[in-house]
């Protein structure tokens, strides 16, 4: 999945049938079961076993039942519910200083002894080619333990139609206030993952996660014009009480443009407020092209980060060993070792962290056996760090992995990819409204939309969903035709002011695509409402020229 078919299942249910759906299709009730973990360990070594009998130096078995329930709606309609799995293992060795791996869905002993021996084989094949052996950092196994995403309410148990009915109220919603089409998604996903390796650990997780996008469209009939509003929330690792929304857990945009939520979501509310702001959108002023003051909310910025910070600290892409769906990076590794360079303004901190609750990116351990942890990327401006995995520590002098390294299937090996990526809150007490008091002449922008970034990761562009002007430290109205343009340290240096964490939330990308073959994972990236300084605005109705 390409990062811009993400952007494009927001849009509504074209979109939403792009998802990779692995396995077969089963029954609902099916969904509920799971293998003991001690049948899971007999496998397990059963393969570790076989790949030592046969030279491996080094060898982890992942064994894995994938589920997915997708609801898709449109209008007062539903139009398709899913429910699949797909259940195998991958075994990944070191044998003679190279890697090898096979997978299987044949789960007897003699099925994962047989990919064992075939990962063994593949790697002594590569090792002939290896121009010098892979250097795994040091981790202490960890025995027998269990780790599951916290939760209230499993989404397994609760039945279809209770879902799609609430799909079916928020498209309600949205077209009573104002929409001519609306859809409404829900993206349901259970990870069954076990690993073991012959470092000593058998670890056993239950991963869960939610996504609920929604889309509303306006059409003016006279004119055939049309606007759209997506919604707002964002995809979690956490319970069905996420749909359980609370009062505490709501947050207003500055000018009070829109209610947003933190740890719970309204679908409904959310709804109305797209079909009215859809609606809106038909009348607003287009933009004039020129420097602004810009005020970006988490909903946005989530995607901002994403692109112009997550990826381009990722290590393998910075060495340049990785360069599919998102380039190599200009951040490197000259540029760290002065451990002077100036990514952002004084203000700008960011880390990385898989320990955030209800963020996409929350587990116990990667797909290495390593812990989850949190550790900085850019402090103070300064680039201090990337994200690295047990191949990869020694490279930038780190005795441990950062614990990133993940596969999207069993029968995919894992790799280096993007942990949450946040942007620290702000330390003296600001909020959004506040914030907006400061702005002479800018643009207040929530919720993500189109964009375009080099393949340095450097010189970008990037939209969103609801503009509104400012002036003389005022909201002044809804804007259309905004996107605004800089290269990602003149950007992240712009940075003038950020609100405290009472305004600090999550955005995320629930498949964020990365490697050939492809490969998907989820993860969020956290920040409060943000200002930058002078940035270029363009008018995207206007012609050039």
């Amino acid at each position: 999945m390409e990062r811009r078919k993400f952007l494009q299942i927001g849009a509504g249910t074209a979109g939403a049938m792009l998802i990779p759906v692995f396995g077969h299709a089963i029954a609902a009730d099916e969904l509920m079961s799971a293998m003991p973990a001690s049948a899971k360990k007999l496998l397990a070594d059963v393969a570790l076993n076989a790949a030592t009998k046969a030279g491996a130096s080094y060898c982890d078995v992942r064994i894995g039942r994938y589920l997915n329930q997708f609801i898709v709606t449109r209008d007062l309609n539903v139009e398709n519910i899913s429910n699949t799995e797909s259940s195998g293992v991958g075994v990944r060795v070191i044998a003679g200083g190279a890697y090898g791996f096979a997978s299987t869905n044949d789960m007897s002993p003699d099925g994962v002894a047989n990919a064992a021996r075939q990962a063994v084989a593949i790697a002594k094949a590569n090792a002939r080619l290896q121009s010098e052996p892979v250097r795994l950092a040091p981790v202490k196994g960890v025995g027998e333990v269990a780790w599951a995403t916290p939760m209230k309410k499993d989404w397994r148990g609760i039945p279809v139609k209770e879902k799609a009915d609430m799909l079916i109220a928020a498209n309600k919603a949205g077209l009573d206030a104002g929409a001519t089409f609306m859809t409404a998604s829900l993206f349901q996903i259970n990870q069954q993952k076990y690993f073991a390796s012959t470092d000593g650990s058998y670890i056993d997780q239950d991963v869960h996660r939610l996504w609920a996008p929604i889309n509303a469209t306006a059409v003016d009939k006279a004119s055939g014009k049309f606007r759209s509003r997506a919604g707002l929330s964002s995809p979690v690792s956490m319970g069905y009480e996420y749909f359980d929304a609370k009062a505490s857990d709501k947050v207003q945009a500055a000018g009070g443009v829109t209610t947003l939520y933190t740890n719970s979501y309204d679908i409904v509310e959310d709804a109305r407020l797209s079909g009215k702001q859809a609606r809106e959108k038909l009348g607003a002023k287009s933009v004039e092209p020129g420097k602004y003051d810009l005020v970006l909310s988490p909903e946005h910025l989530f995607l901002t980060i994403h692109e112009n910070v997550g990826h381009p600290t990722e290590l393998d892409r910075v060495l340049g060993f990785e360069a599919n769906y998102a380039g190599t990076s200009f951040a490197s590794l000259d540029k760290w070792e002065t451990k002077k360079f100036r990514y952002g303004s004084e203000r700008v901190n960011f880390v990385a962290d898989r320990t955030t609750p209800g963020s996409l990116g929350l587990i116990g351990y990667d797909d290495e056996g390593v812990r989850a942890r949190k550790w900085d990327i850019i402090r103070n401006g300064i680039l201090v760090n990337y994200q690295a995995t047990r191949d990869q520590a020694h490279i930038i002098g780190e005795k441990e992995s950062h614990g990133c390294s993940y596969a999207d299937s069993w029968s995919t090996i894992q790799f280096q990819r993007m942990p949450n990526v946040s942007l620290e809150a702000g330390k003296a007490r600001l909020t959004p409204d506040e914030m907006v008091k400061d702005v002479k002449k800018g643009v207040y922008i929530l919720g993500r939309g189109s964009y375009s970034i080099d393949q340095q990761r450097y010189n970008f562009q990037f939209g969103g969903t609801l503009f509104y002007e400012i002036r003389n430290g005022k909201i002044t109205g809804p804007l259309e035709d905004v996107a605004y343009q800089a290269n990602t340290q003149e950007f992240w240096n712009a940075c003038s002011a950020i609100c405290d964490e009472r305004d600090w939330r999550m955005g995320g990308s629930f498949f964020d695509g990365k490697g050939q073959p492809s490969q998907v994972s989820a993860v969020s990236h956290g920040s409060s409402t943000a200002r930058f300084n002078g940035i270029n605005v363009i008018n995207t109705a206007r012609k050039i020229g």
